[in-house]
């Protein structure tokens, strides 16, 4: 049963922006699926749900996982019925190295956590946002998918990805009451951002505090567009 709350599933739930979106989603009235590796911090996130009044079910999952990703659907449609929303905000930087020295294992992350994990949510997905009446789904980009640089390209090449998954995916959608975008947060204060710019003061960027509106914007049913690849401005 759902109350008449709107249902979202967030990735990344436990930390940086996913765990900012969660938050804001719960402000919102809606009901979250907080989705993350850390069983302790989706523990913590939890708890600052209750604080506002909100409702939190956990799922303690690694994307690298894809089984684990491909039998979300069905104890969520056995509780649930619909889902609402999709915010895929997990990610991983990989490392910034040659491309020529970048290990199987790099590669294989990035391209599972980035971009294969979404194709498989997607699938699993579907059929629950399709019960919803106006599901919604936005994914987390980069500025990287479209200006790549010397030494990204684990990571920029598996955003890539993510963008022309979504934008098929989008145009597939056209017909239906369902919308599917894309969203860059560009810099924001995130442990990813500091491992990548380590020099940086994080002081200067914004916090996930700051984008996640953004992003619940996103989902709301009076959101219409689709295929969108949104920039945030701060």
């Amino acid at each position: 049963m759902t109350d008449g709350k709107r249902i979202a599933l967030v990735t990344g739930a436990s930390r940086g922006i996913g765990k900012a979106v969660a938050l804001e989603l719960a402000r919102r009235g809606w009901r979250i699926v907080a989705v993350a590796r850390a069983q302790k911090a989706l523990e913590q996130l939890d708890d600052r749900v209750r604080e506002i009044g909100g409702e939190a079910t956990l799922v303690p999952l690694d994307l690298r996982d894809l089984n684990g990703v491909d039998q979300l659907a069905a104890p969520l449609f056995e509780r649930f019925g619909r889902l609402d929303g999709l915010a895929a905000c997990a990610g991983v930087l990989g490392a910034l190295t040659p491309v020529q020295q970048i290990t199987p294992s790099v590669m294989d992350e990035t391209t599972v956590v980035n971009y294969l994990a979404n194709q498989r949510l997607i699938r699993a997905l579907h059929p629950l946002l399709r019960e919803s009446d106006a599901g919604r789904a936005v994914f987390l980009t980069s500025g990287a998918s479209k200006n790549p640089r010397a030494y990204w390209a684990p990571y920029a090449a598996s955003k890539a990805a993510l963008d022309a998954l979504v934008m098929c995916y989008a145009a597939e959608l056209n017909i239906t009451p369902i919308k599917a975008n894309l969203f860059n947060p560009g810099p924001t204060r995130t442990a990813m951002r500091q491992k990548a710019f380590p020099g940086e003061d994080p002081a200067t960027l914004p916090a996930p505090e700051e984008v996640a509106p953004a992003i619940a914007d996103m989902l709301e049913p009076g959101y219409t567009q689709n295929g969108a690849w949104v920039q945030f401005e701060r």
